[in-house]
């Protein structure tokens, strides 16, 4: 990790980053699957993320077609860790690949593809 903040604020990061992509790996899900589908990961997705849906419910305008509710729900936790969170800290919004999820994820990826010997 580049940036010097204290754990706990990696470990806020991870787990707002973690429900913001299982909320958008849901409406990614629901393209090819039904909600109600027996197949094990759809099920994971309504599972963890229907309690979160329900939580937003009052937030969530009724003009927001169903299939497209988690993505909004994703939006505010993408707002807290692009907006709020730098605020927080004290610093101007960080950036776009400033998350430590998705840098922590990019950094793994270009260290795999690195090592390939083509």
């Amino acid at each position: 990790m580049s940036a010097n903040f204290h754990p706990l604020v990696y470990i806020i990061d991870y787990i707002l980053g973690v429900i913001m992509w299982t909320l958008i790996g849901r409406v990614a899900m629901n393209i090819f699957q039904k909600e109600d589908s027996e197949f094990f990961f759809m099920r994971v997705f309504v599972k963890f993320t229907n309690p979160l849906i329900k939580i937003f419910k009052p937030l969530t305008p009724s003009f927001v077609i169903q299939p497209l509710v988690p993505l909004y729900v994703a939006w505010f936790f993408f707002m807290i860790r692009f907006y709020l969170m730098p605020w927080i800290l004290g610093y101007s919004v960080m950036g776009m690949l400033s998350f430590p999820l998705e840098s922590e994820i990019s950094r793994q990826i270009y260290q795999f593809f690195n090592s390939i010997k083509f």
